[in-house]
């Protein structure tokens, strides 16, 4: 495809780690049996009680077709993304996804507007941990955007987020950021989360780190809390 993106090639790789479900939770395993929670996880903790409300309001039935949409649409956006970003020949592309009529509408609104901003690629879809943090996960992307080194996330919707409906999505990007300075030691700052919509809205954050680790922090005790009053109550 044309706008032909750049790849770093780094020192160092992050070893490869074991993804598990813990009653109903993901972990991410160590090759020493040590068990990191993702930080999609963690995250998820603080919304718990919404979405349960969500979902009673609405019907398990109703709740499930709309998270399994929005999942699909989602994964399929993620993989054109990918895709592009890799440079796949236009051919090749065209004939893997032309006939995911939404997601590649979607996907074309990125391209558009806002991948031709990315360059100088270090990771996609890389697993990643913090022995400091003791969290794990899956990073989009790590690359230039406007020349800046940063943490890159693409997000699907239905229509478009308020700012403060999205605070997990910069403290995720921040613990990423975190993750990436502790095994390659090269700091990240600027974390940027770019939403396509379905109406045919993208919509671009850009946040500073540094604000969301306070965040990051607490939502970290949190989880363990509520795992260690989880466990006490199972026993």
């Amino acid at each position: 495809m044309e706008n032909l993106k750049q790849h770093i090639q780094l020192d160092k790789s992050i070893p490869v780690l074991k993804a598990k479900n813990v009653d109903g939770n993901r972990f991410y395993e160590k090759e020493d049996g040590t068990r990191y929670p993702s930080i999609t996880t963690v995250l998820g903790i603080l919304k718990k009680e919404g979405l349960e409300r969500w979902r009673k309001a609405v019907g398990e039935e109703v709740a499930n077709y709309i998270s399994i949409k929005a999942a699909n649409r989602g994964t399929a956006v993620h993989h054109m993304v990918e895709d592009y970003l890799n440079n796949m020949a236009e051919t090749e592309f065209i004939e893997k996804h032309n006939k995911k009529f939404l997601p590649r509408m979607m996907f074309d609104l990125l391209k558009q507007q806002v991948l031709q901003r990315i360059n100088s690629i270090h990771l996609q879809e890389q697993q990643m941990y913090s022995d400091k943090w003791t969290i794990a996960g899956r990073v989009d992307c790590i690359a230039e955007y406007d020349g800046e080194l940063s943490v890159i996330d693409f997000k699907t919707s239905t229509k478009e987020k308020k700012e403060d409906w999205i605070e997990n999505y910069f403290i995720q990007g921040s613990a990423y950021a975190e993750m990436y300075e502790e095994h390659f030691g090269t700091p990240i700052n600027q974390v940027v989360i770019l939403i396509v919509t379905e109406d045919g809205t993208v919509q671009t954050f850009r946040k500073d780190k540094k604000d969301y680790l306070p965040k990051l922090k607490d939502a970290i005790q949190k989880f363990y809390k509520w795992i260690e009053t989880k466990n006490e109550t199972n026993t």
